[in-house]
């Protein structure tokens, strides 16, 4: 059975920075996506980060430029780097594995991240 578990999640200023982690744990024959997502309270899950299989990236428009996904294929985790965070940056962010294009997945358990002089 395939887990994902999150850290780095926590309180930060305006500004600031976090690192998030996600490692998967089990046996996972084929990636076809890796992820970041996040939900606000009151609001949709929404997708901030992915990376391909192939090592292409997408973001969501309101985090270019401030955050940054990557991986370490052989440890299977990936990483969410925030830069100049914003309190509107703040929710719960889950990290998502895809084995094929239309796999639901597997979801981590969710970290808090809240942006807050």
């Amino acid at each position: 059975q395939v887990q994902l578990v999150e850290s780095g999640g926590g309180l930060v200023q305006p500004g600031g920075s976090l690192t998030l982690s996600c490692k998967a744990s089990g046996v996972i024959r084929t990636i076809y996506r890796m992820g970041w997502y996040r939900q606000a309270p009151g609001k949709q899950r929404e997708s901030v980060a992915t990376i391909s299989s192939d090592g292409r990236t997408l973001y969501a428009d309101s985090v270019k430029g401030r955050f940054t996904i990557s991986r370490d294929g052989n440890k299977n985790t990936w990483f969410l780097q925030m830069n100049s965070l914003k309190p509107e940056d703040t929710a719960v962010y889950y990290c998502n594995i895809m084995r094929w294009a239309a796999d639901v997945g597997y979801w981590g358990q969710g970290t808090q991240v809240t942006v807050s002089s």
